[in-house]
């Protein structure tokens, strides 16, 4: 499955800077029919400059914003904590639901995102089919079963 084009209405925005868990998420949520716009980027400033609308994403409007943002932590440039307190602390994006699927099970990078107001926090199996058991929970919950705010 190949990154949607960022004109097309995103379902999940996925912001991950490493290729082998992108290609493992985007051929998991593929696999059950769980979303057909994806949009991928894979560092901290790019996520931001897409839900804010800035840089390269400056045409896409706040009403196209993803249903859900899959968020790993470490990211370059902009860390995936530095994304997550700027999403959750705008009143115009605080509301669309952030899912932090990453490798880091230190209680501090817990802690500090549910400080921040991350909705789930996921650390990422390292066993495939638990990996895409995984995605296919949240890709469930956050895109068939969530009542998000209309």
């Amino acid at each position: 499955m190949s990154e949607q084009s960022y004109k097309q209405p995103v379902e999940i925005l996925l912001v991950e800077d490493n290729p082998n868990d992108e290609e493992l998420t985007l051929r998991a949520l593929k696999k059950h029919n769980l979303a057909n716009h994806i949009q991928v980027v894979r560092d901290g400033a790019q996520a931001l400059d897409y839900v804010f609308c800035e840089g390269e994403y400056a045409d896409l409007e706040m009403a196209d914003l993803p249903k859900v943002i899959l968020l790993d932590l470490k990211l370059p440039k902009v860390s995936g904590l530095e994304v997550l307190e700027r999403i959750k602390s705008d009143l115009h994006t605080q509301a669309i639901p952030v899912v932090v699927l990453t490798s880091s099970d230190r209680n501090h990078d817990i802690e500090k995102s549910y400080n921040l107001g991350v909705n789930s926090y996921i650390v990422k199996p390292v066993d495939f089919e638990q990996f895409t058991e995984s995605v296919r929970q949240i890709g469930l919950y956050w895109l068939l079963l969530n009542q998000p705010i209309e």
